[in-house]
């Protein structure tokens, strides 16, 4: 158990009788009105808190009436010194509010205090004037369905805005802030193929193409099709318990890459199942055919490749896969103008990483306000 903290207490007395600063218009008013006494924490000394009882005056302003004299050092109703809010601000960066808290035996609540109005000072202003290219995406704010969406200057890899929810009434507001004028110049928007933010890009940025982000588009292959082969495999095989057995266990061995495979083990395993099952092997090899349509630079080979793939895919006589493909004969245009616009998808599978461990540092952010500005705070972006 922990003992009580160290504390050395200071008292800070007025100087004589001059003038004073009032806080609300900045003159220098030399009557006072009356006096209040408060205590304010500071910086600490060696391993001691530091308590400052502070004598301040409230100035007769004729401009305000009467108003807390101004301090260089002290916000007008602070409970800490500027210089201690700077160190809160700067720790909260690196670590979560309760061991900021701990450290300076501050309440978490002043912590998030301090630290939330620095960012909303810091965070204020957004230079619009050179985003061409952005990315959406969304991510879950807690378990369950609740969501909100992120957007990004794709060049300079600088969050813009984040938002409650993924409708097109929760993201239509940043198309209204980002402005007209703004919107007219967007040239390319890289996103997963959510109907929503497509429609608010098209109706709000009519010129912008749509390219649709590889790592969504692979991952919704490996939810709508593998994983719905895999399982209709292995209810196929029901009779044979071991290749049951074996086909269910295998669902993290065929929706990842090979080259992340950890051993020769795993690898082995991985072949001997695919051998050993068609329509498991079918929907492998697409997969990683897919990914490759992202890989070329002239649209006409990609084109090529796109139809090469969907010939594979409407005569597998997999229903999961040839579902799949309908789909994306209809959102082709958005695979395909990568070739135009080669978006970098690392950006938003790096950001979505980074955000689940915002999440974990803050063991899940009650404030939802504050968790978007620590977001955008986390993704500074290249000047």
């Amino acid at each position: 158990m922990k003992g009580p903290r160290a504390e050395v207490w200071i008292d800070l007395l007025a100087v004589g009788d001059q003038p004073r600063k009032c806080s609300g218009c900045g003159h220098f008013v030399r009557r006072v009105h009356d006096w209040t006494e408060r205590e304010v924490r500071d910086l600490p000394l060696f391993d001691a808190d530091t308590v400052l009882m502070v004598s301040r005056a409230r100035v007769a302003c004729p401009r305000c009436g009467p108003k807390l004299e101004a301090l260089d050092w002290l916000e007008p109703h602070a409970r800490v010194t500027k210089r201690l809010a700077a160190n809160v601000a700067r720790l909260c960066k690196v670590m979560p509010i309760k061991w900021v808290a701990d450290h300076y035996g501050l309440h978490w609540g002043t912590v998030k205090a301090i630290d939330k109005a620095h960012l909303m000072r810091e965070l204020e202003a957004v230079d619009l004037r050179r985003v061409k290219l952005l990315l959406m995406d969304e991510f879950a704010i807690h378990k369950g369905h609740r969501y909100a969406t992120v957007v990004t200057d794709a060049e300079r890899k600088h969050v813009l805005w984040v938002g409650k929810g993924r409708s097109r009434e929760d993201v239509r507001p940043f198309f209204e802030w980002l402005g007209k004028a703004r919107c007219q110049r967007i040239q390319a928007v890289g996103m997963d193929m959510w109907l929503a933010f497509e429609s608010e890009v098209r109706r709000h940025c009519p010129q912008a193409e749509i390219v649709y982000d590889q790592f969504h588009v692979v991952a919704s292959f490996g939810k709508e099709v593998i994983d719905k082969v895999r399982t209709d495999e292995a209810r196929r095989v029901k009779s044979d318990k071991a290749a049951q057995e074996l086909i269910k266990g295998a669902k993290w061995l065929l929706l990842g890459n090979w080259e992340n495979l950890p051993d020769r083990k795993t690898k082995v395993r991985l072949n001997e199942l695919l051998d050993a099952n068609q329509s498991l092997m079918t929907v492998y090899v697409l997969k990683d055919a897919l990914k490759a349509l992202w890989g070329y630079i002239h649209e006409g080979w990609a084109r090529k490749a796109w139809e090469n793939w969907l010939e594979m895919a409407q005569s597998s006589g997999l229903k999961p896969l040839m579902e799949f493909a309908r789909k994306l004969t209809r959102r082709i245009d958005g695979i395909l103008s990568h070739c135009r616009w080669p978006l970098n998808t690392s950006v938003l599978e790096g950001m979505n990483n980074k955000i689940k461990v915002l999440k974990r540092i803050a063991y899940g952010y009650r404030d939802e306000a504050y968790f978007f500005l620590k977001i955008r705070a986390a993704f500074p972006g290249i000047p």
